[in-house]
């Protein structure tokens, strides 16, 4: 069996067949502890499946965002705001490891450098595969573009519907959860941050 997961681009995470082996027998003993039986043919690979499933979903361990950000930061004079909306999310809750799904809206005022527009959407993703809880995923997303371009500031918001709260718990389905992380500009001048709202608001 091939124990490799291709990812973006020539990037590959290697399994290691006993660590893999050994995950996939906790996962039968899952299947048997909720009632089912793991012997059934559409059972047999489950636990396989769930374990090369997990590693997909979780690849974002395997990416620094640092060597993804280093090699597509430019010196660049402007200005403006620079605003990368509705960049689609998929992430795993860290208490129940249910998915949360939503989107991701960046902004950055620039001071003399500028970053590549895919890489704002990679950084979402790497932050997003890892087990979460959306403030911390919110304000890392801004931490790090921070850090990569020193800027006059940073603000992400992040909008989600989280499976754990429609699928158990309350059962409330359609409902949203909303964070921000504000940084310089962003959190001390109230028009800036105005300004990158009605670009999110904006259709």
């Amino acid at each position: 069996m091939d124990n490799t997961l291709v990812l973006q681009g020539n990037r590959s995470l290697v399994l290691d067949p006993k660590e893999k082996e050994k995950t996939a027998k906790l996962i039968r003993q899952l299947i048997e502890n909720i009632g089912e039986n793991p012997n059934r043919e559409g059972l047999l690979k489950t636990p396989e499946r769930v374990v090369e499933s997990l590693r997909f979903l979780t690849r974002g361990y395997s990416e620094n965002p640092d060597e993804v950000i280093n090699d597509a930061v430019f010196h660049e004079r402007h200005d403006e705001m620079i605003v990368v909306k509705d960049i689609v999310l998929y992430s795993l809750c860290e208490h129940h490891m249910l998915p949360f799904i939503g989107r991701a809206h960046v902004a950055y005022l620039p001071k003399d450098k500028i970053i590549g527009l895919s890489k704002i959407a990679r950084l979402v993703d790497i932050f997003a595969r890892r087990l979460q809880v959306q403030e911390r995923l919110t304000q890392e997303i801004a931490d790090t573009l921070h850090k990569a371009l020193n800027p006059l500031g940073v603000g992400v918001i992040v909008e989600a519907e989280h499976l754990c709260m429609q699928m158990r718990g309350v059962q409330k389905r359609g409902s949203v959860m909303i964070t921000s992380a504000m940084l310089g500009a962003f959190r001390d001048r109230p028009a800036t941050r105005e300004e990158f709202m009605s670009f999110v608001r904006h259709n």
